[in-house]
């Protein structure tokens, strides 16, 4: 992968669930910042009747599919794919090159339409693991400690701490990330320490 444009500075933000990548990319948005966020881009290409769609149905079967709808539910998908490495890979394999092409895209529009924004964000859980950290200039790691994201996510998504720990072992561990990293962001506290944080790392990024 190389990189798509010089005219306006790409920052991407990465880590394990629970971390804090949203967080921090809706404070880089509040400061200007142009937003990619892969998780949306996933949920969008798996509507109904689209390729991936399919694709998802070929392979997984229609019980991925929520009751008395032809949507596929997401969380049932999760169940099915975090128990089974294999399905994992399967998974991956159907959806991540569309979901790298549609972040490309995006990117190539905004250069287009010369929107008026600071700098573009791509947030990425697999930012690394897709080589997508090689179009930005700067890699943002945001890390927390094993029970502060455990809690987080309990708290948010009501997954069981088994669940999570089960998401988090197929997940890039920090000492793999953080070579890839050319910022490391600990999030252990509130969300005012984590914006002080964000702005004096952006203030000599931009």
């Amino acid at each position: 992968m190389i990189k798509i444009n010089n005219q306006i500075k790409i920052i991407g933000v990465t880590g394990n669930i629970g971390s804090g990548k949203s967080t921090v990319c809706e404070i880089l948005k509040s400061f200007g910042g142009y937003l990619i966020s892969a998780d949306k881009i996933s949920h969008e290409i798996i509507m109904s009747l689209s390729p991936v769609y399919t694709e998802l149905i070929k392979n997984f079967g229609v019980d991925i599919l929520q009751d008395n709808s032809f949507e596929i539910d997401r969380k049932k998908l999760a169940e099915k794919v975090f128990n089974d490495s294999t399905q994992l890979q399967k998974l991956n394999e159907i959806t991540h090159p569309h979901i790298i092409k549609a972040i490309i895209n995006e990117i190539k529009a905004f250069y287009f339409e010369q929107e008026n924004y600071k700098y573009i964000v791509i947030e990425a859980p697999l930012l690394i693991e897709t080589q997508l950290n090689k179009i930005c200039d700067e890699t943002w790691l945001i890390f927390a400690d094993d029970n502060v994201k455990i809690k987080r996510l309990m708290q948010r998504d009501n997954l069981s701490q088994k669940d999570i720990e089960n998401r988090l072992k197929y997940q890039l561990s920090f000492e793999d990330a953080k070579h890839h990293a050319d910022k490391i962001i600990v999030n252990n506290g509130g969300r005012e320490e984590l914006q002080n944080e964000v702005e004096k790392i952006l203030a000599c990024f931009v």
